[in-house]
């Protein structure tokens, strides 16, 4: 009775061994058909790709089952994969990097016309009304109108001090237009300034256009740079390279279902994400920032309204500045007479021309242009672009997954979960490099964010808050964003207490396949499975079965 008991254990012991040598033949001869059909569609070479399945020990990246890929075969789509999605990624944000180019060029060629028509209208109306007057200042007015182009392109301009400049250079020589035999240096001229000052021989007009100029030219400047700045952070961001840990997730995410011969398996939803969450966690830490500027750029849209609205001062500058030279033929007398009393009369230039005949003119009475509608439509419609441009970047693994990977309708047993056919079963990761510790597909480490993003998140800083001051009507270029630093490799985004405790994982490609795959596949779902992949695990626990079985049996006596 002994001997036939332990006889028997021995024949299941053999059979255990029997077992893993022999395999499973129908995976063994599996035609690899399909594969070489989808990869030569790629353009890669058939010569060496198998006709059937082949052992994997040679892999590197997918599972080490029974394969269709050759070493040769897994780098290139491992390439291929990695040239897909910097492709997908160009392309999203090519198409945003677009709106946001129409969007300037139509913002900045409406301000530009805008101030063009001013310019325009003066010369059209300022020398009938002004004569001589207008003639010996008209290089005055060519100078404040360029000066105002050059602040509006954002040169380094102080526009009050602009406006002040002009407006002494045209009493200057406004003062001396009546007089050309007059000598006025510099002392008296310092006097005449002076004089004006209490005087206003301007009246109300330079205040009032210093007020509304500023308002309008720094919040029509500061939409458009906030435009320009949106679009260099998706140009400057789409050149970030992958990392190695992201090239291997998405070759395993697109191609490995091709080596282990189920290639119209398509990606799990949740695995698809968290392959893309980990992949672009840098990207993701740019969403508050984004959407602070891209709400802030909405808000200063409202200062385009109104008296003191950029359409409407921008447009009328030429009736500020007529209503001021109505205003100084008003007072010249009255100012003339001042300005002796208190300076002194200046000396005259005998060889000097004589003084000017006196001649009347008339006041020139100009009507503010109305606006177009052009500049409501384009509001309008940044406005809309705006606000489904504000989670772009939290949503670009989802879009990507769902556009680009032809990622699976659902999570069943039929999508690939990067080890098989079966459902996805760990979670999907929050967004941003922080929330990223525990990604099951990717390793990202979580205390070294990229700089090239933290510096582009500094600049968003930097133009919400120029944005911000522009609101209320203030001009400011500071460079001091925040006082989160300035992305020097401090760590930003990465929490003290959770890279306190960041240990180093095991790589993804290590974690058991239950996690991913579901036991009681049916059979044959598990016939498509690689043998290999399988056998090693399934061996050893027949071995281990029988020899504890063995151990244990009782002994008959």
């Amino acid at each position: 009775m002994e001997l036939g008991a332990g006889g028997w254990w021995l024949l299941c012991a053999a059979a255990a061994l029997a077992a893993c040598a022999r395999g499973d033949p129908a995976s063994k001869s599996r035609s690899c058909s399909e594969v070489r059909q989808i990869y030569g569609a790629k353009g890669f070479s058939l010569s060496d790709v198998p006709q059937a399945e082949i052992s994997g020990e040679h892999l590197r990246i997918c599972s080490q089952g029974y394969t269709c890929c050759t070493s040769e075969m897994e780098e290139n789509l491992a390439n291929r994969s990695r040239a897909e999605l910097e492709t997908a990624l160009l392309d999203s944000g090519r198409a945003l990097q677009a709106t946001l180019a129409a969007q300037l060029r139509g913002f900045d060629g409406h301000f530009q016309h805008l101030l063009n028509d001013s310019e325009r209208a003066l010369q059209d109306t300022f020398p009938s009304a002004f004569g001589e007057l207008y003639a010996q200042s008209a290089r005055a007015f060519r100078d404040l109108y360029a000066e105002l182009r050059l602040y509006y392109r954002g040169a380094d301009l102080q526009l009050e001090d602009t406006l002040a400049e002009f407006w002494a250079r045209l009493l200057e020589r406004l003062f001396r237009q009546p007089h050309p035999q007059r000598q006025l240096p510099d002392d008296y001229l310092d006097c005449l300034g002076k004089q004006a000052e209490a005087l206003r021989p301007f009246g109300d007009a330079p205040r009032e256009l210093r007020l509304r100029a500023t308002r309008a030219f720094v919040a029509a400047r500061t939409f458009v740079q906030g435009l320009g700045v949106a679009g260099d952070v998706l140009r400057k961001v789409a050149q970030v390279p992958l990392g190695p840990e992201c090239s291997r997730a998405v070759m395993k995410l697109v191609y490995c279902a091709h080596c282990l011969g189920v290639p119209s398996a398509r990606p799990c939803p949740d695995y698809c994400r968290n392959v893309f969450k980990g992949c672009l966690a840098n990207q993701a830490d740019l969403d508050a920032e984004w959407r602070n500027l891209l709400d802030s750029m909405v808000l200063i849209t409202d200062k385009f309204w109104g008296p003191s609205g950029a359409e409407s001062v921008i447009s009328n500058v030429h009736v500020w500045l007529a209503e001021a030279i109505n205003a100084l033929q008003d007072n010249r007398d009255t100012l003339t007479t001042k300005v002796i009393q208190s300076c002194g009369n200046p000396q005259v230039n005998p060889q000097g021309p004589g003084p000017e005949e006196k001649r009347h003119r008339g006041k020139l009475v100009l009507q503010e242009k109305p606006p177009t509608g052009t500049l409501e439509r384009l509001v309008s419609e940044a406005k809309a672009q705006l606000r489904d441009a504000q989670d772009f970047w939290i949503s670009l693994p989802g879009t990507l997954c769902s556009e680009k990977m032809a990622m699976s309708a659902a999570s069943d047993d039929r999508c690939w979960n990067g080890m098989a056919k079966g459902r996805y079963l760990p979670e999907v990761m929050g967004d941003g490099l922080a929330n990223q510790i525990n990604n099951p597909e990717v390793e990202v480490d979580i205390t070294k964010p990229d700089m090239t993003i933290r510096q582009q998140i500094m600049q968003l800083k930097i133009m919400t808050n120029r944005l911000r001051s522009a609101y209320n009507g203030e001009d400011s270029d500071f460079q001091d964003a925040s006082d989160d630093g300035s992305g020097s490799g401090s760590g930003d985004g990465c929490p003290e207490d959770i890279c306190g405790r960041r240990v180093n994982r095991k790589s993804s490609s290590s974690r058991t396949p239950l996690t991913h795959a579901l036991p009681g596949l049916s059979e044959r779902e598990g016939q498509k499975t690689s043998a290999a992949a399988h056998c090693p695990q399934a061996c050893t626990a027949l071995l281990l079965l029988s020899l504890v079985l063995s151990a244990a049996r009782p002994r008959w006596r």
